[in-house]
């Protein structure tokens, strides 16, 4: 299905710079017939075999295999790479599409999509050579395996361009010490894009990117981190001790690794929107449920006014997170610059999330404080979506930076 939708989206493609390159949908019955075709598909997967599991998932702190290899099999894990490289050949409105209604059934199952999509397959598409992409692009993209991304380290996070990990070339070869932390995927993948320092004197402009096999000697894992939220998901910190690895594994050119972790981070944050509406979505649908079974005094509670002022907030924030989600997603596809609007709609999803979350657990009452409903899990899940990727501060940082830019010009 994602193959035939791939090829009606690219006959039906504007050129880049046209004036109707960009688009205005706002509902889902607007969009497109293929985009809908995705979003038909994504929803009943997330109902049939992700949210009957994400319950169990999350308490078990266990990671969905066998949903992740449907995925797969889906073509989710690579929705936007060349279908010569495995890929779905998809745009990334498809993608903020499909992760909104993934992660509407499972948040962790999104996270591990979104990583693999934006995060580690988004790099290796846009700076690898086609000798990389065979190797570390095209079984990642089928979901055959996992990749993961290591640009944080345990004295920095948002500070992209203070990496102490080192990576020192010696002939044809280089040599990785450091410990990237907080890192996604970090159990269940077979290949880590790290960003390590390879000339210190030139600060951010001596960072660059490695494509580090986890079986490579000398690289090890630290355990898994115990989170609040996305529990079926790994994190954990990526070990390198005397890790030697081909010259050929640098990703782009040497001192390029700023700027390969700065455009990947731009295009996931689009993923991250979507992850953070799915969340809001599935914490609406439960609030909306309980309110019409849930009888007090007589009626149903969604015949009150207090909780229908609940229920138009939550709606009222999701879908103005939406359409600046799919705004962001469509300015990237016409190639247009999309960190402002990308920054815009990682901020208002995630904080759309984080407050629909709240007021579906004061919809349920006391249901929604234990962990028979939904309801906690959403709101345990959101708390995340404005932290990685760039937390809200980073993101009123990069919005009002842009802005500005526009009036100095």
């Amino acid at each position: 299905m994602l193959r035939l939708a791939a090829s009606s989206i690219r006959s039906r493609a504007p050129q880049v710079g046209s004036r109707s390159a960009l688009r205005c949908y706002t509902t889902h019955e607007q969009l497109p017939e293929e985009h809908q075709m995705i979003h038909e598909m994504c929803r009943k997967f997330a109902d049939e075999e992700l949210a009957p599991n994400a319950g169990k998932w999350d308490k078990n702190h266990e990671y969905p295999a066998a949903a992740v290899q449907k995925m797969g099999e889906l073509g989710l894990m690579g929705i936007s790479f060349s279908s010569d490289y495995g890929g779905a050949d998809l745009d990334y409105l498809a993608y903020a599409i499909a992760m909104e209604e993934v992660s509407r059934g499972c948040a962790s199952t999104g996270v591990v999509m979104s990583v693999q999509n934006s995060l580690y397959g988004g790099p290796v598409d846009k700076f690898g050579t086609p000798e990389q992409k065979e190797e570390f692009l095209m079984p990642y993209a089928t979901g055959e395996k996992i990749g993961c991304f290591g640009l944080s380290e345990p004295g920095n996070g948002s500070d992209a361009g203070a990496a102490s990990t080192t990576a020192v070339k010696t002939g044809d070869s280089y040599t990785l010490n450091g410990t990237k932390a907080w890192i996604t995927n970090a159990h269940d993948a077979s290949t880590a894009i790290v960003f390590a320092t390879t000339d210190k004197s030139l600060k951010h402009k001596g960072i660059s990117a490695f494509l580090v096999p986890t079986d490579a000697p000398g690289f090890s894992l630290g355990a898994k981190e115990d989170k609040l939220g996305i529990r079926a998901s790994s994190t954990g910190n990526l070990i390198m001790e005397d890790v030697v690895i081909p010259a050929s594994n640098l990703l782009g050119a040497e001192g390029q690794g700023f700027k390969v972790a700065m455009t990947t981070l731009d295009a996931g944050r689009i993923g991250i929107a979507g992850q953070a509406l799915g969340i809001a979505s599935a914490a609406i649908d439960c609030a909306a449920k309980y309110a019409v079974e849930r009888k007090a005094f007589g009626s149903p509670i969604a015949k009150l006014q207090m909780v229908q002022q609940m229920l138009a907030k939550m709606a009222l924030a999701r879908d103005s997170a939406r359409l600046l989600t799919w705004r962001a997603a469509m300015l990237k596809d016409t190639g247009k610059n999309f960190t402002k609007e990308a920054a815009m709609a990682k901020l208002a999803a995630s904080e759309a999330a984080t407050m629909c979350a709240h007021q579906a657990i004061q919809v349920l009452g006391g249901m929604g404080y234990v962990s028979d409903m939904p309801a906690e899990r959403h709101y345990r899940d959101a708390r995340i979506t404005e932290i990685y990727e760039g937390t809200s501060e980073v993101q009123h940082l990069v919005i009002a930076g842009n802005l500005l830019k526009e009036y100095e010009q």
